[in-house]
């Protein structure tokens, strides 16, 4: 119970933070969101990166692709 209060606290606050921020930022830079100041949130894992070759390795060879 106390996480989901204080997870309750931190969205008002970067809410907040995100709001004030709008205010005072540079039109030609993106808006701020209230997950860019909340310290709970996770950053998304980025995807691997590779070229469309290893398609043609699962559909048409039907092989499991080797990933480095």
């Amino acid at each position: 119970m106390a996480e989901g209060r204080i997870g309750e606290r931190w969205n008002h606050t970067a809410a907040l933070l995100a709001l004030i921020a709008n205010c005072h930022r540079d039109p030609r830079r993106r808006a701020f969101t209230p997950a860019d100041f909340h310290p709970r949130t996770l950053a998304p894992e980025p995807l691997p990166m590779t070229d469309l070759s290893i398609l043609k390795t699962v559909f048409v060879d039907r092989k499991l692709p080797e990933i480095p």
